[in-house]
């Protein structure tokens, strides 16, 4: 039986070649250091958060610790209350998803599929939006904000989830890709346009679904600025403000259990993104389909 596989992009007569090995052996370096280079601020802060804060200043630094302090772990969980910030930041999240799949999702459906008037200039007026730098309209929505009485309130990141451009584009291109025959299908079984998102888009959108919920978690998981320009009570504080304003500038906190707690904010992320990676892949490959 002969063996299956793909070819890359060079085949084996291309190997055989001298300067073609020369060639991919310099690719495989290449990759391997960008692997270290990714990889190394992961282990150094993993390492400095299990050492002592004497061995984290000593010089010149050593990559393992001597002494393995897991009680480190400990400290930096109750240091600074991470559970109330990774709540904050978890209602943040889910607040988000929802207005993304409901606000969005029922936008880019209609331009996708109904028949809007000038529903091809709402599409490319959406698109130009994305030309747009993000500072540009940060004063504009902290004032609205302000005079709506949401600042230090979690609407102030709920209310913009719903007008991403870039979401809006990748379900409506989603939604672009689905056949028209189903819909089609269902208008002839009586089914109204809300019932044919809901029970015909909607299943059909979980892996889009998946890949916005990484990206938007991704975005409450690390976004500080916003935040501390909207929240101003320690109790609404979401994880990256906590951490940037209790941690990054704390001067009397050991280096150590510094290391300690931003070692446990990054493996969060890092495991979404393992667990879930297919989502990504797929979503990208779909939505260049039509676009």
């Amino acid at each position: 039986m002969s063996k299956q596989y793909e070819r890359g992009i060079l085949s084996e007569s291309d190997l055989q070649k001298p300067f073609n090995k020369l060639v991919y052996g310099f690719m495989i370096l290449c990759i391997l250091v960008m692997i270290v280079t990714m990889l190394y601020p992961i282990l150094m802060t993993m390492f400095n958060g299990l050492k002592t804060n004497q061995e984290v200043n000593t010089f010149p630094p050593h990559f393992f610790p001597e002494t393995w302090n897991w009680s480190n772990f400990k400290e930096g969980w109750e240091y600074i209350n991470l559970p109330m910030f990774l709540k904050n930041t978890m209602l943040v999240f889910v607040g988000n998803l929802v207005m993304t799949i409901f606000v969005l999702g029922l936008a880019s459906f209609s331009i996708s599929r109904l028949k809007v008037p000038f529903h091809r200039g709402i599409y490319f007026f959406i698109l130009m939006t994305l030309f747009i730098p993000a500072s540009s309209y940060m004063i504009p929505n902290f004032v609205n904000l302000k005079d709506l009485g949401l600042l230090n309130t979690f609407w102030a990141f709920w209310l913009p989830a719903g007008a991403s451009a870039y979401y809006f584009l990748l379900m409506k291109n989603f939604f672009d890709g689905i056949h028209p025959e189903i819909f089609e299908a269902a208008r002839i079984d009586g089914a109204s346009e809300v019932t044919s998102y809901i029970r015909i888009a909607v299943p059909l959108s979980v892996p889009i679904f998946a890949t916005l919920a990484i990206f938007i978690f991704s975005t409450a998981w690390n976004d500080w600025f916003w935040p501390s320009l909207v929240l101003h009570s320690e109790e609404k504080y979401t994880l990256a403000t906590a951490i940037y304003k209790y941690v990054i500038n704390a001067r009397s906190m050991d280096n150590s259990i510094k290391f300690t707690i931003l070692f446990m904010v990054m493996v969060p992320p890092i495991l979404v993104f393992l667990v879930f990676q297919r989502f990504i892949m797929r979503s990208v490959n779909l939505s260049a389909v039509k676009g």
